[in-house]
């Protein structure tokens, strides 16, 4: 098979690509929207292989074995490698439950669906994200996934003559559509789907298309186009050799990529619309041609191009070693350490190209390499798949840490998401991403909310506490009336629970009882806690009424319950308990490994710093019960805190699974307590 003439200029571009996703990966602080750069890359891929494949299919010289071949030539080595360091460096470093789900995703890894695994965990963005080494395989999933399909697709539409921009162009158009429907919708699935990211790389095979086929029309407009620019910057004639629209069409793709890079922000909703800026950039940069001053200049210099060479080996290797950072130092690492670990980076990918890319990939071209990289692969996924089937291989911390303490930092089984309980006891269903969770066919206390009413009543669920519960919730989300919550600027869809809950209640009358629990502060107060950071949560109004988030929050949640007193049902407000702010494992042990020597946590804080955080939230709390005052509010702060101190720790038993959701222990302690006091039967 023919290839493309090597562009400097498209090695130049890459190095743009990576150098901006290390950045931010790096310092998410310096460099908000450096995350497009896997989109910038995306272009580039679509249009340099459906070069190959157009102009091949063409010639008469296309082979599928051939194209398969080399694209495991090209990624195999770099991966495999990659893989098993990052193996390696988790046996050591990680526990148990992190290295299961290490295993895990390297099996996802190995069969490049790492974006569909990683699909059904937290988002791209979650802070859960940045302790997963090989979150970053998500791009490579996306993209082999299309290799797969593409070519195959293109060849049997070229044999029975269909035409192939026709077909480029819908299902470009296809995959734009799911993006821009689904980014409201699902933003997660939005991001991991390959339906909904394509057209990315779609958008660089009509490039492809576009400077194989030129149409006369667009030669002669390009042409118009060109002499129009140069008469605006010169009082010469032009010349007529298409420089002055090369160099507009490459700075103002520049232009587009570095508004991108400062602007874009997760919490705006991406890809989405958003993901327009990046891809139009580098098209307009790569369409430009090597000719663009721009592209000549900076993009073909020597350093430029020398980061492209090296530019996918180093996207493999730094994200291991940042997560991997954060792991060990149980947070943000510093940004000495953080900087080392880019440099360390740069020189593995540099000795990875040079010693292993690059041999492989340009080396002989036989049956027998293409075999043992397969073969390789497959084992390291088969290793992976093992390792998470025997729970992280837990042995190999026993004699420094104990699976007693290990159990209390996992979250409690199928109590966060929904377990096919309600259907099979109840007949009832939830939307796409709500919780329904119950252990009874005849419930008599329905709890609402988000993931901190779903951590309240794990208890019950597991048969700790004699309690027949029906929990409807939703991750993130405030049951409230006439108002919604947004994380960014993408709406959750949670004024959905309040209806949900009241056909609950017509369909079964056997609850009396309903109990609201969620977190407080972090929707209004716009700052997560301990560890959080910033939060970028916040309420608005369903009618578009403008009020401050405080009024929002004790408005809507004083209509819900309003409403659910007007059907005689006994309401509970329960008072969310102190958010704990650091990683509980940090107060039980040391890490096996950790860059800095840190002390074991005394997992306390002054009790003042608690009232301070949930000051504003207990006020509104009681401006709700003056709005109804039918509504009873329990208050667990005693099981937490003494006069002087809140704690983690409880009889040498930890209160929490993570930095702010109550272990299933505590949630025992919570719900006895309450059934005691008689706010719940």
């Amino acid at each position: 098979m023919s290839h493309p003439k090597y562009r400097a200029d498209i090695d130049g571009l890459r190095s743009i690509a990576v150098l901006s996703v290390v950045a931010f990966h790096a310092a998410p602080d310096w460099i908000h929207g450096g995350f497009i750069g896997v989109d910038i890359f995306f272009v580039i891929s679509g249009f340099l292989i459906s070069t190959i494949l157009f102009s091949n299919l063409e010639n008469d010289t296309f082979s599928l074995r051939e194209f398969y071949a080399r694209r495991i030539k090209r990624i195999f080595p770099s991966l495999l490698l990659v893989l098993m360091a990052t193996y390696a460096i988790g046996w050591w470093v990680l526990l148990a439950g992190e290295f299961a789900q290490l295993g895990k995703h390297i099996t996802a890894g190995a069969l490049f669906v790492s974006n569909l695994a990683l699909w059904s965990e937290a988002g791209y963005f979650d802070i859960a994200a940045e302790t997963k080494p090989l979150l970053h395989l998500w791009s490579l999933g996306i993209e082999e996934q299309f290799y797969i399909l593409w070519p195959v697709l293109l060849v049997l539409a070229w044999k029975r003559k269909y035409n192939l921009l026709t077909l480029t162009l819908a299902f470009g158009a296809i995959s734009m559509a799911l993006n821009l429907k689904g980014i409201a919708k699902n933003p997660t699935a939005t991001f991991y789907s390959p339906q909904t990211r394509f057209w990315e790389l779609l958008c660089g095979s009509l490039l492809a298309w576009a400077s194989l086929h030129p149409h006369p029309k667009a030669v002669a407009l390009k042409s118009t186009l060109d002499r129009w620019i140069h008469r605006m910057l010169y009082r010469s004639l032009p010349p007529g050799n298409g420089t002055a629209l090369a160099n507009a069409l490459a700075l103002a793709g520049a232009a587009l990529l570095a508004l991108g890079f400062l602007k874009i922000r997760a919490e705006l909703g991406f890809p989405g619309k958003w993901a327009i800026a990046p891809v139009l950039g580098a098209v307009m940069i790569i369409s430009a041609g090597q000719g663009a001053w721009f592209n000549r200049v900076v993009l073909s210099s020597r350093l430029a191009v020398w980061f492209g060479l090296i530019s996918f080996p180093l996207y493999l290797w730094h994200w291991p070693l940042l997560s991997f950072a954060r792991i060990m130092e149980e947070g943000l690492p510093r940004a000495d350490i953080r900087l080392g670990a880019v440099l360390l980076a740069i020189v593995f990918a540099w000795l990875t190209y040079r010693l292993v890319e690059r041999p492989i990939r340009f080396g002989t071209h036989n049956r027998l390499t293409i075999a043992t990289l397969c073969v390789l692969m497959a084992g390291m996924g088969a290793l992976g798949y093992y390792t998470f089937r025997q729970n992280g291989l837990s042995f190999r911390m026993q004699s420094q840490i104990s699976q007693a303490l290990l159990d209390q930092t996992v979250e409690p089984s199928n109590t966060q998401l929904s377990d096919g309980s309600c259907e099979k006891l109840l007949n009832f269903a939830m939307g796409p991403g709500a919780v329904c969770l119950t252990n009874s066919a005849a419930p008599e206390v329905l709890v609402v909310g988000d993931s901190h009413a779903m951590a309240l009543n794990s208890a019950a669920l597991l048969g700790k506490v004699p309690i027949k519960t029906m929990l409807i919730g939703n991750h993130g989300c405030l049951p409230l009336m006439g108002y919604s919550v947004q994380d960014g600027k993408l709406n959750k869809g949670c004024n959905a629970l309040p209806d949900q809950a009241f056909k609950v209640l017509d369909r079964y009358p056997s609850i009396h009882t309903v109990a609201l629990a969620t977190r407080g502060p972090l929707y209004f107060s716009g700052h997560g806690y301990g560890i959080e950071g910033p939060s970028t949560y916040s309420i608005f109004a369903l009618d578009g009424t403008k009020a401050s988030q405080t009024d929002m929050f004790r408005k809507g949640y004083s209509q819900f319950v309003k409403e659910l007193l007007l059907r005689k049902k006994d309401v509970v407000f329960v008072i969310d308990p102190p958010e704990l702010g650091e990683d509980p494992k940090g107060c039980l042990f040391r890490r096996p490994v950790s860059i800095l020597e840190k002390p074991v946590s005394t997992c306390t804080q002054d009790k003042s710093k608690v009232v301070a955080r949930q000051a504003v939230y207990r006020d509104l709390v009681e401006q709700i019960r003056s709005d109804n005052p039918a509504l009873r509010v329990y208050d667990p702060i005693d099981f937490f805190c003494d006069a002087a101190r809140c704690y983690g720790l409880r009889d040498k038993k930890l209160l929490y699974w993570d930095d702010n959701h109550i272990a299933a222990w505590a949630s025992e302690l919570v719900l006895d307590d309450m059934r005691k006091r008689k706010f719940l039967p």
